[in-house]
């Protein structure tokens, strides 16, 4: 469908194309080079596109050598096919081993990194060898290298909104992500948004970029706006100061992990 578009549309060129790479099927994970090269080949060819602006890796293997990932990924970045690649579900560990690897031998290093993060914090993996950055070494990393992220599951499955599954609760439904959620509807009542907007706001004031399917993104962001600069008229300075004050609780309780 989007290659179609893409075609038709005449806007390629208004577009930024993020596809990812290397899942694993069910006989075996596929984090090799000749699996890297298969899926972007088909993917161009799927999307009708000569390159992919951002090609992630899906998946990691540990058990896979580093250098050869790292070299055949500036393999298609040189044959310009893609430009920026990234990887998701990595270890910081494992990413500091890739960009060391990519620095000694003049290569380009991944370039940002999609680990799961959101206000609620996951019990359990929602799936096999899924990494998320909600623990404090994680956090300090971040901070320590300024690496860009897209938080996959920022909205934490639909938890803030109302969503009540059997992997909504398996995930997210502890004692401390309710009292989250308790602290969000306050929140989010006193300013006039709803607890997925709190959350959402959460996710972007700690300088990490979210990935969600939110229709309402100018309505977030101006919420943002409020939260981290106060532009909304119809709150007063001591109001405010008082939501952020709840805003930095709900940090604090999470870096605490209550």
């Amino acid at each position: 469908m989007l290659g179609h578009w893409l075609r038709d549309s005449g806007r390629r060129a208004d577009v930024v194309v993020l596809t990812k790479a290397a899942h694993q099927d069910a006989d075996r994970r596929r984090v090799t080079p000749p699996d890297i090269s298969a899926d972007l080949l088909e993917s161009l060819d799927v999307l009708g596109a000569g390159s992919i602006e951002i090609y992630m890796l899906h998946r990691d293997d540990p058990s896979q050598p580093i250098g050869p990932l790292v070299e055949v990924l500036n393999e298609h970045r040189r044959a310009g096919r893609i430009g920026a690649f990234d990887c998701s579900n990595w270890s910081t560990t494992r990413l500091d081993e890739a960009n060391e690897y990519a620095r000694t031998h003049g290569l380009e290093a991944f370039s940002c990194r999609s680990p799961g993060l959101s206000l609620a914090q996951q019990r359990e993996p929602p799936w096999p060898d899924c990494v998320s950055a909600d623990d404090a070494g994680s956090r300090a990393w971040y901070e320590r290298t300024g690496m860009p992220v897209f938080a996959w599951s920022s909205q934490a499955a639909g938890f803030f909104a109302g969503v009540d599954g059997p992997d909504v609760v398996r995930v997210y439904g502890s004692e401390g992500n309710l009292e989250r959620l308790r602290r969000a509807t306050e929140l989010g009542e006193r300013i006039g948004h709803t607890e997925n907007e709190v959350a959402l706001a959460w996710v972007d004031v700690r300088t990490i970029h979210p990935s969600w399917g939110d229709p309402f993104v100018e309505e977030w962001r101006a919420f943002h706006r409020h939260v981290t600069e106060g532009s909304r008229p119809k709150t007063s300075p001591a109001d405010f100061r008082e939501d952020l004050e709840l805003c930095r609780d709900l940090a604090g309780a999470m870096a605490a992990g209550r």
